[in-house]
């Protein structure tokens, strides 16, 4: 019973936050329930939960584990492979080279330039590379970071994700890249799935539907990500004790769950049913993530941060366009 307190207050605020992004004003900015829910969850956590941190840590703790792991399995819902044909072999090859790039790039400029530790390099690589907010929720458990480290993480993504969603169609007369083409740049390219939407759509449908179907092959990338970072990390820890790699098994059902969407058994209603319960789940961990998030610790992570999402998302803008356009030009000569 002592979970419940923790979880009703997940709930309200993910609640809030899920009403919140209906709103035309914030959806034309691109933002959507889980950011809003951290939000809310920090401002929550600074003022009014310390008073009742005692009664509902327990249940805010299990939303913040628990509860994001679940999220993370029902996302595969929102999945098919069949998406893949959509962008063939160029998207697979543009998604699987942008991913690896930027996140070596985040954890190299973000620990010898940046000076950063590790965790949050990795962290901010995570959402930059993959899937913005639910890349960096998705990579707390293999990496085993402090909230305020996914807290500053998540806010990077918030703010370099927001400017591209208005940046990339302003570019896209100017980029020399036909409709289909530039979706596939924004999709491989741009952090959050509702950013990619929004900049997609405002330069046409065409454009919209490849975006989506490429930001979708990067999610589709977040288990083999997890798996080998998982794998590394623990190459890593050192000559001391055994440390087997730790199994993010909730990635390999991420991938299942996938699968079985992409044999169309179940009917749409409740497809659709499973990706709502499935944001609800993941608000609720933002909003618990929130909750212990502590401003104080946010300051004093300073500009670094900030810094490398900066030249991350400059990395996104300008050498995306040179990985799309090459490997655009390279597929074609091979046919």
């Amino acid at each position: 019973m002592a979970l419940w307190p923790g979880l009703a207050l997940a709930a309200a605020v993910a609640g809030a936050a899920m009403l919140a992004a209906r709103l035309p004003a914030l959806q034309a900015l691109g933002m959507g329930a889980l950011t809003l829910a951290i939000v809310f969850g920090i401002a929550l956590g600074n003022s009014v939960f310390p008073a009742v941190a005692g009664r509902c840590g327990e249940g805010v703790d299990f939303a913040k584990g628990m509860l994001l792991r679940a999220g993370i399995v029902l996302y595969g819902f929102r999945l098919t492979f069949q998406d893949i044909a959509g962008v063939g072999v160029e998207g697979v090859a543009i998604a699987v080279v942008m991913v690896g790039t930027v996140f070596s790039l985040a954890v190299l400029l973000g620990t010898r330039v940046f000076k950063l530790d590790r965790e949050t390099a990795m962290l901010i690589g995570a959402g930059s590379a993959i899937c913005g907010a639910a890349a960096v929720m998705a990579a707390e458990p293999v990496v085993r970071a402090q909230p305020h480290k996914v807290s500053v993480a998540v806010a990077t993504v918030v703010v370099f994700g927001t400017a591209g969603m208005f940046l990339y169609p302003w570019l896209y007369p100017h980029l020399g890249l036909g409709e289909h083409a530039f979706g596939v740049y924004a999709g491989s390219t741009i952090h959050e799935v509702a950013q990619v939407v929004v900049a997609g759509r405002a330069v046409g449908d065409v454009a919209g539907a490849a975006a989506v179907i490429e930001k979708m092959l990067r999610v589709m990338l977040l288990a083999p990500f997890l798996l080998v970072l998982s794998s590394r990390l623990s190459r890593g820890a050192g000559s001391g004790a055994k440390t087997g790699i730790v199994v993010p098994w909730f990635a390999l059902l991420f991938v299942a769950v996938a699968g079985f969407n992409s044999l169309q058994l179940m009917p749409a209603s409740a497809v659709d049913a499973l990706v709502r319960l499935d944001t609800v789940l993941l608000a609720m961990a933002m909003a618990a993530l929130g909750l212990r998030t502590h401003a104080g610790a946010i300051r004093q992570a300073g500009i670094r941060p900030l810094l490398l999402a900066a030249a991350l998302f400059a990395f996104l803008l300008a050498g995306g366009y040179a990985v799309n356009v090459g490997i655009g030009a390279l597929v074609s000569a091979l046919h």
